[in-house]
């Protein structure tokens, strides 16, 4: 388990580190560029060699200050830049540039971002201790054009806490940022660390603890994790296919062949043991031509081809005997089917995961899912997302986690925001971010393929929370398995499907425990 932080609760604890506990903040910054010296030790080298250090205004400059002497205390040559004026600098980064300046350390203030061109040219690695996590507002002048510079050049490059630019919530490019090879952050990863495209510019992420106490860095009032998904249970080896989990699609509609069949098949290929789909009986042959080894329930269908109202007691006779209830792959606007989708999701007393048409359809009455007794799941995407909570895409942009926090505790149920870095919303605000899966999964069918996948983990034997962490996460190795065999370019939701089995397999192996750490801890 490894927390991740806001910004202010990082504040939080470096209060409470010192004002509880007596950790001075002088040590703290010393164990920050502690870290970070280390990391240039083990991954770049030191001695000899000639690093450039741009150091900011705030704390951020003062940890460049003591990389920058450590750098010095073990052979290397520290160049520090300083942009704008020294005598703003307070507490600790004040002493620390005090104490650089009695050594033979070459420490200039930058006017322009030409002054400094030919020492980034020149240099072997550059040091960004410009802005931390506490930039506010948009990267300009000066600062936009040094940025440019470093990521033009060919230089290695460590951030400390977070890229220069890269907003500590969000993971927002505030304008400008810098693209770092290796990032060291600070007590626990910010979220800006974790979420795109953000952390796409920390290359590889460590932590440290800086000397914080366990009780401040795993404290259940930090309710943002990355998700290190639970163990499945051991499969029982005399065991039918009924105890590996029984699930009921509802699905599909004339022209929508695929979304059925995948929901239905990623059940079977992850490990779960009968899967039932009612489909409109016009289209079951077509997708049992394809997946043979699911039970069908062909149903009657409206005018347009969708499954009709008139299926609706039969259903739920159905339901009855499952262990979860998949609604939604395919299903089509059409009314008539949505207020079937409504009056189930209403009376269907087992754990149900609305997906896709079936999330426009319940959003019309939310309060069906805020009054149900079982537990429910959605997984929308960031549209769905949109229709879910009456915001628009980009205010929900600005900050995913605490309208993911909000949304699911005020419904009562699981959500699963897709995307790049799925996030997985919890009643009680948990918020845990996944870091498996690539781009190649942005494809029609593949949040099919995830629905599945969730339910299959249920079946195992997973409760309804861990067996939609472990979905997700399965979902997304398998993502990255495909991608390493074809490629992320035309990926299709039948690649993620095949490579389901071995992304199970690897998982009971425990090949997948020291990939997606999201951080090295040093």
């Amino acid at each position: 388990m490894m927390k991740v932080s806001s910004v202010d609760e990082m504040r939080a604890m470096d209060r409470a580190a010192t004002d509880t506990y007596g950790i001075q903040e002088s040590l703290l910054m010393e164990n920050a560029a502690l870290g970070a010296y280390s990391v240039l030790n083990s991954e770049i080298g030191i001695r000899g060699k000639t690093f450039v250090v741009l150091c900011g205004l705030g704390n951020n400059g003062g940890d460049g200050f003591v990389v920058a002497r450590k750098i010095h205390s073990l052979g290397g040559r520290a160049k520090v830049f300083i942009f704008g004026d020294p005598a703003r600098y307070k507490g600790s980064a004040q002493m620390n540039l005090d104490i650089i300046s009695r050594m033979p350390l070459e420490i200039r203030r930058v006017e322009t971002a030409q002054a400094i061109r030919s020492d980034i040219a020149h240099c072997d690695a550059i040091v960004d201790a410009l802005f931390g996590t506490g930039l506010a507002r948009d990267v300009e002048g000066i600062y936009a054009e040094v940025i440019e510079a470093v990521n033009a050049g060919s230089k290695t490059v460590l951030s400390l806490d977070i890229p220069s630019g890269v907003n500590g919530d969000t993971g927002k490019i505030m304008g400008k940022a810098i693209r770092a090879d290796y990032t060291v952050t600070f007590g626990l990863p910010k979220r800006g660390n974790l979420l795109l495209p953000g952390s796409d510019l920390c290359g590889k992420l460590f932590v440290t603890h800086i000397s914080f106490p366990p009780l401040l860095y795993e404290s259940p009032e930090l309710r943002v994790e990355i998700n290190h998904a639970p163990q499945l249970p051991a499969r029982d080896t005399s065991g039918h296919k009924g105890d590996f989990g029984e699930a009921l699609f509802i699905a599909g509609a004339a022209g929508y062949y695929g979304a059925p069949y995948f929901a239905a098949l990623a059940f079977l290929k992850a490990g779960g043991g009968y899967s039932r789909l009612a489909s409109p009986e016009s289209i079951t042959p077509f997708i049992a031509n394809k997946g043979s080894e699911i039970v069908f329930l062909p149903q009657k269908q409206t005018r347009t081809g969708s499954i009709s109202y008139e299926n609706k007691d039969a259903l739920l006779g159905v339901c009855e005997d499952m262990d979860m209830v998949i609604v939604g792959p395919g299903l089509s606007l059409n009314e008539e089917t949505a207020q079937l989708v409504r009056e189930l999701a209403m009376q269907i007393e087992k754990p149900l995961l609305i997906d896709g048409d079936g999330i426009t359809a319940v959003c019309k009455d939310l309060d069906l899912i805020r009054n149900r007794q079982a537990p429910t799941i959605l997984t929308p995407h960031l549209g769905e997302m949109s229709r879910i909570t009456g915001r628009g895409a980009r205010e929900i942009e600005e900050d995913k986690i605490t309208t993911l926090q909000q949304t699911a505790k005020g419904l009562g149920a699981i959500i699963v925001l897709k995307g790049a870095h799925t996030l997985i919303g919890l009643p009680d605000e948990r918020v845990f971010i996944n870091l498996s899966g690539n781009s190649g999964m942005a494809t029609a069918g593949s949040g099919d393929v995830l629905a599945g996948t969730i339910a299959a983990m249920f079946g195992l034997g997973l409760d309804v929370t861990d067996a939609v962490r472990k979905g997700v996460f399965l979902h997304g190795v398998s993502g990255d398995l495909a991608s390493v065999e074809i490629g992320e370019d035309g990926m299709t939701a039948q690649d993620i499907l095949e490579y389901l089995p071995r992304a199970v397999m690897m998982d009971r192996e425990g090949l997948l425990d020291d990939l997606y750490t999201g951080a090295t801890i040093i």
